[in-house]
């Protein structure tokens, strides 16, 4: 058997390793000049590669259920066990994510790559596909604008469109879909959000702790809790991240409502504002919120509440307080949208699951062909979760693809 697998990133590299191990001859074609390099970018650089607390509900799609026989079948304990074979020391965080133990991204694609070496899987980078096409006599041809390349079988796992500058594309949608597959519509998911800017501008480079939902016409859509990270124009960090796929895929208009003091009831702000206003009556208002949060972030709030800065705290009435605790407890930005694929760090969306067995990612369409990853129309929340798809999805579709026995032409007509 000779496996062709295009695309050298995560769920790629395991697909090579999973059907070398069970006797496959097995090549990479890798367009950029270099394997696992989008790899070497989670997880801001320590590679977040999967998540002990994972659940069917860190994962979306139009059937995300698809992903199931893939996540049970290679679980994380069979990742973990792997990533501890090649060499790979890991360590896990009480939030259940798993990261090596160097804390670096590098240490997990030098030991995937290292193993590709061992096991003589063939890499060749710098290599574009440009069509892939049934061969006359069995297999496909896999053609660049050099040379067409024989395989018994083809795994796509060319990833999705998230990160263009990190290898980001959308050949293995075209590939897939030359071959008869469709594709749902594609939205950037792990994303920063774009708000209105008329207050958060101030506010760049501003991280908090606090909660954030997301609210249409009175409905909310979505909450989560943790760092929030203030940008130029709007919010971002790993909490906006996991709820941005409903930003990303919902209708306006959207709101996010930022609580920043969180783990306290409203009457206990309020509370805690009449302390202050006592223990400091003749400071200017500009100071008011010192110490409780950010200095910038304070004041911010305190002109969204609708003050000036230069009146003595003693000013404030009893309703002045209750607006200014309403204002740090519910600081409500109107969603612009979001930064969009080049800043995604995920592709939601993709290549219908229907026209995949989930049990070996083979086609249902075309016998012999398979795909991993990003490409198939599964993501994760932030955590972990988007590389476990890979790993798992790219040790099923290697693994089938060894063993599978090339179909003739005319077989697959009947």
């Amino acid at each position: 058997m000779k496996v062709l697998i295009i695309g050298g990133g995560a769920s790629g590299m395991m697909a090579a390793l999973s059907a070398r191990k069970e006797g496959a001859e097995v090549c990479i074609l890798e367009r950029q000049a270099r394997v696992g390099r989008k790899l070497l970018a989670t997880g801001n650089g320590r590679c977040n590669l999967s998540n002990t607390k994972l659940t069917m509900k860190n994962y979306h799609g139009q059937n995300a259920v698809f992903a199931q026989t893939a996540l049970q079948t290679f679980d994380t304990k069979k990742t973990l066990t792997f990533f501890q074979s090649l060499g790979l020391i890991t360590t896990v965080e009480p939030s259940g994510k798993v990261y090596p133990l160097s804390d670096q991204a590098g240490s997990v694609v030098d030991v995937l790559r290292l193993a590709l070496e061992e096991m003589g899987v063939e890499v060749r980078t710098s290599f574009e596909v440009t069509a892939l096409k049934r061969g006359k006599k069995g297999g496909f041809q896999v053609l660049s604008k050099e040379e067409a390349l024989h395989a018994d079988a083809v795994i796509i796992c060319c990833g999705g469109m998230a990160g263009a500058k990190l290898g980001g594309t959308q050949s293995g949608y075209d590939l897939l879909k030359s071959q008869g597959h469709t594709i749902t519509k594609l939205f950037p998911a792990l994303v920063q959000v774009k708000t209105d800017t008329t207050f958060v501008k101030a506010l760049k480079g501003v991280r908090a702790d606090g909660s954030v939902l997301v609210e249409r016409n009175g409905k909310i859509l979505a909450e989560n809790a943790g760092e929030i990270q203030f940008t130029d124009f709007g919010i971002s960090g790993p909490t906006v991240f996991e709820i941005s796929r409903i930003i990303s895929t919902g209708k306006a208009p959207l709101t996010v409502h930022l609580n920043l003091l969180r783990h306290l009831s409203h009457e206990e702000v309020v509370s805690l504002l009449q302390s202050r206003k006592k223990a400091m009556p003749h400071q200017a208002m500009e100071n008011f919120l010192t110490g409780i949060l950010h200095n910038r972030l304070g004041r911010t709030l305190l002109r969204y509440a609708g003050f000036g800065f230069t009146e003595p705290i003693s000013s404030l009435k009893p309703s002045d307080i209750k607006r200014i605790a309403h204002a740090i407890q519910d600081f409500s930005l109107s969603v612009v949208g979001t930064m969009g694929f080049d800043a995604a760090q995920v592709t939601a969306g993709g290549i219908r699951t229907e026209e995949f067995n989930p049990h070996t990612m083979e086609s249902l369409l075309m016998p012999g062909l398979f795909a991993a990853g990003e490409v198939l129309d599964i993501d994760g929340d932030c955590g972990g979760y988007n590389l476990q798809w890979a790993w798992a999805s790219g040790y099923l579709a290697g693994k089938a693809a060894a063993r599978k026995v090339p179909a003739s032409p005319k077989k697959n007509k009947k």
